[in-house]
């Protein structure tokens, strides 16, 4: 197994990922630190690294390469984005970090940095239903890239990043109209230049936003709407009304009011306002009401860079192109599922769903949730055979789920672990969790899984289709081949659930068929 450490030296934050790549050309984080050394402090006005801003970024590196080698990662890949590219004396913290440290620092071009953010984002996140536009605030610039699950289109590197326009246009504590309109003129025009490209598809059906300082403005954005601290940042979705209502905030006040401001990042009370107005006036630009945020970029774009230049293609990708299905699967293959058994539920539930959809009324992404929960309801049983369907809960929600939001993966465990006895109720924790439509979606979901794996009780596939009889009661036709006695008797003691939820009893009627 490689073990990989790559470290991103940002103008605002220097990041370490350490990553192990597995034998199937997949990968999985171990660990992320994050510390602002804030490098490109002054650099856009003097153009210059701060003799402070070497001996912060210095120590940071020397912490991370060590606490890197002590866990034995290695290689260490190390990139250096817009504050040492831009900076005169660049190459003498390079020659410093080389010397002091060991470390070949690759100082990447915007260009390049934008093409590793889409790997980054592509590979963890669906883009395949519609063109996107992906955005990437740093501190020193913005980088943008319409694309697609398969190609990136159109890349721009903007001189547009945080620190930049702060140092740039805001130098009072509270910006005055002049600075305000300055900035919004420079940030519109860049924008409309940049987006202005006969290579830039200007109908963009989806926004997608990463970076530190996107991430910082969803906690602020998600705490104002629901009260509660945002358990996990990627796929949430923030509004433009949202984002006009937080840029408004930061623009009025001064300093130590911002800082009371709920969810604000204290190291970021200086330069988030213009960082916020930049992703409102493109999201305004662009014509989207609605962004999606990523906690993917450079850093996991960098890691499949590595993969893909130490093999052709990513094996993973080309078995299971679909991202999270592929993400699915990864996590049931960890924990050594029952291949057959896992499928053939999912194929027997996913039945049940689409002929009852009358009953129900639920859409493809409840579909893809059952299947989902159907392929992973029994990896509890890694850990131990007593209360696996709660052991699975613990696993699906511990997991780290690329291209689902925490919603999602919650519903999907709450499906999972009510596969066997036990009624969904209020006082289990994981289903209190739940708001009360997604409540009612897992009590129909997992009912049908329930009547599944009832199906399927031997392990053996003895049941090869079911048949809906829509009435009262409903008559499930059950077609099997060999003695079918353990699946009925299972699945007459698992219906309760989906009559309790359906309000209708159902009547198993069995037939045999040819093997």
């Amino acid at each position: 197994m490689k073990r990989l450490a790559v470290i991103d030296i940002g103008t605002n934050s220097i990041h370490m990922v350490l990553a192990e790549i597995g034998k199937g050309f997949s990968y999985k984080i171990v660990d992320r630190i994050k510390e602002m050394a804030r490098l490109g402090d002054g650099t856009f006005t003097s153009q210059r690294l701060s003799s402070e801003a070497m001996d912060r970024g210095l120590t940071v590196l020397k912490r991370f390469s060590i606490l890197a080698k002590n866990k034995g990662f290695d290689p260490i890949v190390p990139i250096a984005t817009s504050a040492v590219r831009e900076a005169t004396n660049g190459g003498d913290f390079l020659k410093l970090v080389r010397k002091e440290l060991g470390l070949r620092v690759r100082v990447i071009t915007g260009e390049e940095e934008a093409r590793l953010i889409y790997l980054g984002v592509r590979n963890s996140m669906d883009l395949s239903r519609f063109p996107a536009m992906i955005v990437d605030i740093g501190g020193g610039s913005v980088e943008l890239m319409a694309c697609t699950q398969k190609r990136l289109q159109f890349v721009r590197s903007l001189k547009l990043g945080a620190i930049r326009l702060k140092d740039q246009f805001l130098k009072t504590d509270t910006p005055d109209n002049k600075m305000i309109q300055r900035l919004e003129n420079l940030v519109s025009q860049t924008l409309k230049k940049a987006l202005s490209s006969k290579k830039c598809d200007p109908q963009f059906n989806q926004l997608v936003a990463t970076s530190g300082m996107a991430g910082n403005l969803t906690e602020i954005i998600y705490l104002a709407r629901t009260g509660r601290p945002l358990s996990q940042i990627d796929m949430a979705t923030i509004e433009l009304d949202e984002v006009r209502e937080v840029e408004r905030l930061l623009r009025i006040k001064d300093t130590q009011a911002r800082l009371k401001i709920p969810g604000l990042d204290p190291r970021r009370v200086d330069t988030l306002y213009s960082g916020v107005l930049v992703l409102r006036i493109l999201m305004e630009r662009i014509g989207v009401k609605q962004a999606r945020i990523s906690d993917k970029a450079i850093r996991e774009g960098v890691i499949y860079d590595f993969i893909q230049q130490h093999q052709e293609g990513l094996r993973a990708e080309q078995e299971i192109p679909h991202v999270r299905r592929r993400q699915v699967l990864l996590l049931a293959r960890r924990y050594q599922y029952s291949k057959t058994h896992s499928h053939h539920v999912a194929k027997l539930a996913l039945s049940l769903f689409d002929q009852t959809q009358s009953m129900h009324h639920l859409g493809e992404r409840e579909r893809e949730w059952l299947e989902y929960g159907a392929l992973l309801h029994d990896i509890g049983h890694q850990i131990c055979e007593s209360k696996h369907h709660k052991h699975t809960y613990y696993l699906m929600t511990h997991a780290d789920l690329p291209g689902f939001s925490s919603e999602e993966v919650v519903v999907m465990a709450n499906v999972a672990r009510y596969h066997r006895r036990g009624q969904p109720k209020i006082k289990h924790q994981g289903f209190r969790l739940l708001d009360r439509e997604q409540r009612k979606v897992v009590s129909c979901l997992s009912a049908m899984l329930r009547i599944a794996d009832g199906l399927d009780r031997s392990h053996f596939s003895v049941v090869r289709k079911i048949s809906i009889e829509l009435g009262t009661p409903l008559r499930l036709h059950v077609f099997f081949r060999y003695d079918p006695e353990l699946e009925l008797w299972t699945t007459e003691r698992r219906k309760k659930l989906f009559e309790k939820t359906f309000h209708c009893p159902v009547e198993l009627v069995g037939h045999t068929v040819k093997s």
